[in-house]
């Protein structure tokens, strides 16, 4: 079994810029990414195939437009969350 891999986006609301990549990592380093990310409260969403996809990009590298619908998503389920 592949090691699990984890990646961090950040996004501002209101900013014309894309999501940007500011963490990324497998087996060890995922696991202490979702840890951080549990402990800020921060929601973590499962979607291996979206993870491979933005592993391949450099942290601090913006979320290219061919991943933005997939990324779209991500941030809808999100901010959803943080409503309810």
């Amino acid at each position: 079994m592949p090691p699990r891999k984890a990646i961090a986006l950040r996004y501002d609301r209101g900013s014309d810029a894309a999501p940007r990549v500011v963490a990324s990592g497998a087996g060890e380093v995922a696991e202490r990414i979702l840890e951080r990310a549990a402990a800020a409260g921060v929601p973590v969403r499962e979607d291996p195939m979206l993870a491979q996809a933005l592993a391949q990009l450099a942290v601090e590298a913006a979320v290219p437009e061919d991943l933005w619908a997939a990324v779209a998503e991500v941030l809808v389920w999100a901010y959803a969350l943080d409503r309810g």
